[in-house]
């Protein structure tokens, strides 16, 4: 039996949406965020990483999106539903499974760190370290979030409504159940970059409009990045 260690508002969302997607039995474990929001020391206990997503499957513990998605769709899809055959869309599922936590995530996750910091230094110095974080964003990461967004924006246009990544309607990949969190986060963190994005809003509603990712929000419990 598969076990989602479950993190409240995290990553392992999208792992509960690829595991009702493939229709395997499975269990939660589920896990409070501490009030500074971060994991509890539980999840210590399961791995040294201490971070989710994080699953055990039999003597197997995997952490990782990636690892995680492709694992499971290794292990489990066993009708290769999720499995692309054809050349070019080997390639660009290949890309955006690994771009949506190589390149897409870690400017996110930065950025947003950057705008935790101030709220953590003592309040007659907290605007000048506001400035100082917001200009550190400026140089460093908005750019290169801003020809994300464009890019994965300019890809969706050129396919199909209703459909994964790699453009077949109605055909998910691992690509999509890895972009799902990056653009929700997207969406959350730099909505001034997302809000006039037609493409990429039609595509994550329509992820959300899917029973089985409605389903594992159910199960996930509190989740923000809708």
């Amino acid at each position: 039996m598969i076990t989602v260690h479950h993190l409240n508002n995290s990553r392992s969302q999208r792992v509960l949406f690829l595991l009702e997607e493939l229709g395997v039995p499975y269990e939660i474990k589920y896990y409070e965020r501490t009030p500074d929001e971060r994991a509890p020391p539980e999840l210590y206990k399961v791995h040294p990483f201490g971070k989710v997503p994080l699953i055990t499957d039999g003597d197997r513990t995997l952490v990782e999106s990636g690892a995680i998605v492709e694992y499971l769709l290794r292990h489990y899809d066993t009708a290769h539903k999720f499995e692309p055959t054809e050349e070019e869309d080997i390639i660009t599922n290949s890309y955006f499974t690994h771009f949506a936590e190589g390149s897409m995530m870690g400017h996110l996750v930065f950025k947003y760190i950057l705008t935790l910091v101030p709220n953590h230094t003592p309040w007659l110095v907290r605007p000048l370290i506001r400035y100082l974080m917001d200009s550190i964003c400026a140089a460093a990461v908005d750019e290169s979030i801003q020809k994300e967004i464009v890019m994965v924006e300019e890809h969706l246009s050129k396919i199909p409504p209703q459909s994964g990544f790699i453009g077949k309607p109605g055909v998910l990949t691992s690509a999509d159940f890895m972009m799902i969190f990056a653009l929700e986060a997207a969406r959350k963190l730099t909505p001034q970059y997302t809000q006039d994005k037609v493409h990429i809003n039609r595509w994550v509603d329509w992820i959300h409009s899917m029973p089985t990712f409605r389903k594992g929000l159910e199960k996930g419990g509190p989740y923000s990045y809708l």
